[in-house]
């Protein structure tokens, strides 16, 4: 399968070129970056840290979205909605990890999804994605009684929070309370707050040093507390999940997925 990379030059493009290098089901097409880039010519190898590969770093959008059969985008917000329009109008099997996506970029990708294969994750970790069902399942389990919260940290580079990540396991703990998160969440507190409202999911972000991401899930009851967490300790596990959703990519209709599909995961009816 040729997969070609969108934000080639940045963390996570690097770490895509490594596990892509290694994987026999998958090969390097090309990698994009904005037409002034200093990394435009750059062989994607020697950027990685891993030697020549005879692909370069290229600002040819059209180019890359009609020679690939997929495309990994890490890239920004900004760059979804046209890359999701490209991706429909060539076929392209189109694997969108970027963070900090809004609602109107979901509308661009669910539109896209008529036209080609579009999967959508705010975490292509395996592991964030089961704990992510988890969650659903425990909310819906323990019901209204228990308060919700979500924390998260990362490193002090991080633009957007909360994180992609925490958006995904406030989703899926009102998924399992069968309510809309944008009715219930509380996003920050600051000064006299008054109490906490019930049945509201609350989230705080922490950042700084090098934290690739931590995540943890708390459900607090009378006398006791559950916490689900997860902690990244490489950005592999986000390039090794992006090249399985690509990988399965390859066997689906079009239609606008989630890493719940690519692993299987039951969601609510």
């Amino acid at each position: 399968m040729q997969v070609a990379l969108l934000g080639a030059a940045g963390r996570m493009g690097q770490a895509l070129t490594r596990i892509i290098r290694d994987s026999d089901e998958a090969e390097l097409f090309g990698g994009l970056e904005r037409s002034d880039s200093p990394h435009i010519g750059q062989d994607m190898g020697e950027l990685a840290g891993i030697g020549p590969l005879g692909v370069r770093v290229e600002a040819d959008a059209e180019a890359i979205f009609a020679g690939a059969d997929a495309v990994i985008d890490f890239s920004t917000p900004a760059l979804t909605a046209p890359s999701a329009e490209r991706a429909a109008r060539h076929g392209t099997a189109y694997i969108v990890g970027t963070s900090g996506i809004g609602p109107d970029d979901i509308a661009a990708l669910q539109a896209a999804g008529e036209r080609t294969v579009v999967v959508q994750g705010y975490n292509m970790s395996l592991g964030v994605n089961l704990v992510a069902a988890l969650v659903r399942q425990v909310a819906a389990a323990l019901g209204p009684d228990f308060d919700i919260e979500i924390v998260e940290m990362h490193h002090r580079m991080k633009v957007d929070a909360p994180s992609g990540t925490a958006v995904l396991f406030g989703e899926a703990a009102a998924e399992g309370r069968r309510v809309a998160l944008p009715e219930v969440r509380d996003s920050g507190r600051d000064g006299i707050t008054g109490k906490r409202v019930p049945g509201h999911i609350g989230f705080a972000a922490l950042r700084g040093g090098n934290v690739v991401g931590e995540h943890t899930v708390l459900f607090a009851g009378e006398d006791e507390r559950i916490e689900l967490t997860h902690r990244a300790g490489n950005r592999d596990i986000f390039a090794r999940g992006a090249v399985r959703a690509c990988l399965w990519a390859s066997n689906q209709s079009p239609g606008f997925y989630t890493m719940a599909d690519v692993l299987g995961l039951r969601r609510p009816d």
